[in-house]
């Protein structure tokens, strides 16, 4: 496994909802510290790795991923040693029944698998309709609820989904759960690392933000602890080359080049930005598609309201199944996506971005 695949594996096998981001972030801390001159967490959590450019006082670009991954959290214990939760994120019921978990303790992380009543027990009508969330437990092979509790087990506990990383037969295909949002913080350390022998004019923030999947939270307090000039939510997006889905339903094909998101439920994206980076693209010869999500956000949705305004953009990566237990990206679309950051950053001058904030 090369280097790159190491670091998203490391990446995306850590185990982070929201609000219990530290295994990720360590992970991200370690990667990314070697290629900044900073790093620093807000006091939400997020973490921030700060690189200087050649000019004192250069516009400062902000390029932000999520920490978090949608996952669950316990409330209650039941008597017979089953576990209730609540979800942390959005699902969807019919991908959550028996699926594998993690469930994060005080004492270390045990197995579980979501469990529900059998179908052969349920009324006809109701074998045709997907299982409520509130329906559903986890079952960690406790016979009690006091032997649930000696294993660690409190409300409050995290619990993720199960799911390797994994490179496919056709090696540019790789699978794991957390890819929502683990390719972005892969690309804001990667933006770092190639910018380490650049001349650049700016000063880059690779961020990795907590809470997303909650409200963009941490995205709000680490732009305001940064108020940069210019900021990249960078996150996954729908991959539309799937049976079922036609081009009505999602435009982009895995392996086509980043998607350049120009609206979503959270922002209409800075015209004047979208212009530069799509202008940039087409000169260096770098893919990319255009998308909308009406239905979704990033956290540029929470950076472009920072302060008095910031031109804010959504690069995203076309990725099969997101919310799920396992997603599948095409590795060239995360080169591309860091390659024409790169190249957008080293043209950001002050010029440059007054330009583009007041177009």
């Amino acid at each position: 496994m090369d280097e790159m695949l190491s670091m998203l594996k490391d990446l995306t096998d850590a185990n982070g909802v929201p609000g219990n981001e530290r295994e990720p972030r360590d992970v991200m801390k370690r990667y990314i510290e070697p290629f900044a001159d900073e790093v620093e967490t807000d006091q939400l959590g997020s973490l921030i790795a700060k690189k200087h450019g050649s000019v004192q006082n250069g516009p400062k670009i902000m390029v932000a991923g999520h920490l978090d991954e949608i996952g669950f959290m316990i409330t209650n214990i039941d008597d017979n040693g089953f576990l209730k939760f609540q979800c942390v994120g959005g699902w969807w019921e019919q991908v959550m029944l028996a699926q594998r978990v993690t469930v994060m303790t005080k004492d270390g992380s045990i197995p579980g698998v979501i469990g529900s009543k059998p179908p052969h027990i349920l009324p006809a009508e109701a074998r045709k309709k997907s299982v409520d969330k509130k329906e559903m437990f986890i079952d960690i092979g406790a016979k009690d609820k006091e032997e649930a509790a000696s294993f660690g087990v409190r409300p409050g506990d995290s619990v993720v989904p199960v799911c390797d990383f994994t490179v496919m037969k056709n090696e540019k295909y790789l699978m794991a759960k957390a890819w929502d949002n683990r390719i972005g913080c892969a690309i804001a350390i990667e933006v770092l690392r190639r910018l380490k022998d650049e001349d650049h004019p700016n000063t880059v923030y690779g961020v990795g933000t907590v809470q997303e999947e909650v409200g963009l939270r941490g995205a709000k307090t680490s732009a305001n602890q940064i108020q940069p000039d210019i900021g990249f939510g960078v996150d996954v997006g729908i991959a539309g080359d799937t049976p079922g889905v036609s081009d009505k339903d999602a435009l982009a094909k895995m392996g086509d080049g980043p998607q350049i998101i120009v609206y979503d439920a959270s922002m209409i994206s800075h015209k004047g930005l979208r212009d530069f980076v799509t202008d940039t693209a087409d000169a260096a010869d770098i893919p990319y598609q255009f998308d909308s999500v009406p239905g979704g956000g990033t956290d540029s949705g929470a950076i472009h309201l920072t302060a008095n305004g910031v031109p804010a953009l959504s690069i995203t990566i076309a990725t099969r199944y997101i919310h799920t237990h396992a997603g599948i990206l095409h590795r060239d679309d995360f080169e591309n996506a860091v390659k024409l950051i790169v190249e957008v950053i080293k043209k950001l001058d002050r010029d440059t971005v007054d330009s583009i904030t007041f177009s």
